[in-house]
């Protein structure tokens, strides 16, 4: 898939909610970025004919708590919804450690080709910035007006993923392993 097709297609409904708040409010962005993950889930099953396993779990949950803010009318469903995935992204990447498996493998293997201790390492700091995010959006969602709420949401949470993506650049670019150099072939002369 085009980089940017799949750029679009993860964040596009994040900038629905974002767009459609800014205009209308909370209960709009939720239906908003109801319909635009549920869109964005198609079209990328349209395009792979398949579906990633973690936009498959976020679209369940934002229907869930999206469907739940409508039905009750109360912001706090979709705002607890971040922490939720966030928890369950944490526990998720401990639990494959619990198992000798690396998810951080399985998400960016196809991209770095790194020794086993180093995977083991980028799975560790993922969780804790996993949990990083959900104890700041616990401190965000509680603290914060919903405007400034969204802001945090859509505009800091990505910036820290930004950040710790950056941090973790030394550790992979040091111990990449570089595939071996092709021999050399030598021409015969005649």
């Amino acid at each position: 898939m085009n980089p940017f097709v799949k750029l679009g297609l993860d964040f596009g409904p994040l900038v629905v909610f974002f767009a459609t708040f800014k205009f209308f409010g909370i209960f709009p962005a939720t239906g908003a970025l109801m319909v635009a993950t549920i869109i964005s889930i198609a079209v990328t099953y349209s395009l792979t004919r398949t579906v990633p396993i973690m936009p498959l779990v976020t679209g369940v949950l934002v229907l869930t708590f999206g469907g739940l803010t409508l039905w009750l009318n109360s912001e706090f469903f979709i705002k607890v919804k971040l922490t939720i995935i966030e928890v369950l992204m944490g526990s998720g990447m401990l639990l494959g450690l619990a198992m000798n498996k690396s998810f951080a493998k399985d998400v960016m293997g196809a991209a770095f080709d790194l020794p086993d201790w180093c995977w083991r390492t980028l799975t560790w700091r993922f969780a804790g910035m996993f949990f990083l995010i959900a104890a700041l959006n616990e401190v965000a969602r509680n603290a914060l007006t919903t405007d400034d709420w969204v802001n945090f949401k859509v505009l800091a949470v990505p910036a820290l993923f930004v950040v710790f993506s950056l941090a973790n650049m030394p550790l992979i670019m040091k111990n990449e392993i570089k595939p071996a150099p092709a021999p050399e072939q030598k021409s015969k002369a005649a």
